[in-house]
């Protein structure tokens, strides 16, 4: 199992108390960053046991949801819905995109 993913499972923990936030004020926004934020682990967790290009595919999506997870706090933000990121939270994303850029990379 990647370290990644465990890390990812740990970090959609810790988002659970803004997500709900921003479900309450908005709940289009809300459903579709609680989508994106599982397929980020879904995705990585696929990838893991698939090959070729499969395992490629599996974690351009697994980036291109993580991107999603930030932009859809970035656009609650932008809305007044909640606070930005803390420091912390946003180094953790960086993180997860760096090490998703990484697999994208090696496994294609």
């Amino acid at each position: 199992m990647l370290k990644i993913y465990v890390f990812v499972l740990e970090l959609i923990k810790r988002l659970r108390t803004p997500i709900s936030v921003i479900e309450r004020k908005d709940r289009d926004l809300g459903r579709q960053l609680r989508r994106c934020t599982a397929s980020v682990g879904l995705n990585l967790a696929e990838g893991q046991y698939s090959r070729g290009k499969n395992r490629s595919a599996r974690y351009h999506s697994a980036l291109g949801s993580a991107r999603e997870v930030l932009a859809c706090f970035e656009m609650a933000e932008a809305l007044g819905y909640v606070p930005p990121l803390s420091r912390g939270l946003r180094a953790d994303f960086d993180r997860v995109i760096g090490t998703l850029v990484r697999l994208v990379e090696h496994s294609g």
